[in-house]
């Protein structure tokens, strides 16, 4: 099993976008009632910053995730805690699988701790899941995130959670 990522293309990948993050299993990601036209426009305004970033996650050639980072000191989550040098946030919404596979999703966020990690500069990882998404914040605990302050977002109510570098070394 080998995982890829490359940027999301606004454009090319947008009715994959659209078929994933409007499915009612995708109410964590905020988007189930889009059109396809609003989801372009979000993941356009996306593309065009700096501090925010989409990625398309392949499995052996197969689209099976979106993972996006940003800099909590550019998103609204960086009002709620004291954001350190060097804190990277990150969003992770993973496809539909035809068939469960036990293990699939914690080898992929393993993966994408890598990823992130790859940068020097990173010193830390925040993660915001919904309150109400249990699964998501048990996976973060799962692979080492320790839970911090629950915090009012414009659009939930979050879980922050985090993991340093040295944790993950």
């Amino acid at each position: 099993m080998t995982f890829t990522h490359r940027p999301v293309d606004p454009v090319a990948d947008l009715d994959l976008l659209h078929a994933w993050v409007t499915e009612p299993r995708a109410e964590f990601w905020g988007m189930t009632t889009y059109t396809r036209d609003e989801v372009g426009e979000v993941y356009t305004f996306l593309d065009g910053l700096t501090t925010h970033h989409a990625y398309l996650v392949h499995r052996d050639d197969l689209p099976v995730a979106i993972f996006q980072t940003y800099q909590p000191a550019h998103d609204p989550v960086g009002e709620t805690y004291d954001v350190q040098e060097g804190d990277v946030g990150c969003h992770l919404f993973v496809a539909p699988a035809d068939v469960p596979e036990p293990g699939f999703t914690g080898r992929l966020a393993m993966y994408l701790l890598g990823v992130v990690l790859a940068d020097p500069a990173v010193r830390r990882i925040v993660a915001e899941p919904d309150v109400r998404n249990a699964a998501s914040i048990a996976r973060a605990e799962r692979i080492g995130l320790q839970r911090g302050d629950v915090v009012q977002l414009p659009d939930k109510t979050a879980q922050l959670a985090f993991i340093t570098r040295a944790a993950l070394e």
